[in-house]
């Protein structure tokens, strides 16, 4: 089931299933709890726009989790999840611009990534539990300035929270085997990575069971899995993203998150 939070043109925040159509069938209840369909259709031109499918309590993520983009930065492949946090305020939507920051404009990476969707409340859950703590999935774009992670930070805090580095969307789908999806990222078209989550080093259990061991996942977190290879910064030269372009994720089962990118502008209080 495709699951899709939206602002109708009436200013109204909802949840629907998308349908086969286009079609949007309305949800009535707890996106963690009870959820029922209420039989009321709307049609596409009722959206004002999406929304993210979560609003999360925490963003988790993982480096290093494809084998080949581990060889594609000649790092050593991890022993265990290399985990860091996101802000929770770099979250945005399908379709929502993604800023180059005013601090640090020149290097923002992309990085297309399969995002699990927490259910419940998750603390030290075996692997074998693991799969019952997951709503569903959805594309995220783990969006990076390379130069505050590597040159001038030093490390990812920054570089991996900047206002609108979280896209996620467009879609929640909660019927999904995430073994063997095939994952891609296309910048103006041209496509850029493609791989599946066959060659995560972690799979997603072992990472929802990690997780839950180091801290207390809460309903609606999301956990960013990592990267395939093909990333910017890896490329020879190096293809950073530019105000005017256009960055796409698409994996397979969940559809395509696309976000066009432009310069974040100082304010009269800046």
């Amino acid at each position: 089931m495709k699951i899709i939070r939206f602002l109708t043109t009436q200013n109204e925040p909802l949840a629907g299933v998308l349908q086969d159509d286009g079609t949007i069938e309305r949800l009535r209840g707890d996106l963690f709890g009870q959820l029922e369909t209420t039989g009321q259709i709307l049609r596409p031109e009722q959206i004002q726009y999406l929304l993210p499918p979560v609003i999360p309590p925490n963003i988790f993520a993982l480096g290093l989790n494809y084998r080949e983009h581990a060889r594609e930065t000649d790092a050593a492949i991890p022993k265990a999840p290399l985990i860091f946090i996101k802000a929770t305020t770099s979250l945005t939507a399908h379709r929502c611009p993604i800023l180059l920051p005013q601090a640090a404009p020149d290097e923002v990476d992309y990085e297309a990534e399969l995002v699990i969707v927490i259910k419940k409340t998750a603390r030290r859950v075996s692997l074998n539990e693991a799969p019952n703590y997951i709503l569903g999935y959805t594309c995220g774009n783990d969006v990076t300035a390379r130069d505050c992670q590597k040159r001038i930070d030093r490390q990812w805090a920054r570089s991996k929270s900047f206002d609108t580095f979280a896209p996620t969307g467009p879609v929640l789908e909660t019927e999904l085997d995430p073994g063997n999806l095939r994952i891609r990222s296309f910048r103006n078209g041209q496509l850029m990575q493609d791989s599946t989550t066959a060659d995560l080093i972690f799979s997603v259990p072992q990472i929802v069971s990690t997780l839950s061991h180091n801290f207390t996942l809460l309903p609606g977190t999301l956990i960013f899995t990592g990267t395939p290879p093909g990333v910017g910064a890896a490329r020879r030269p190096p293809v950073f993203l530019r105000s005017g372009d256009t960055i796409a994720v698409e994996i397979e089962g969940i559809g395509r998150l696309e976000n066009t990118v432009r310069t974040d502008q100082p304010t009269a209080t800046d």
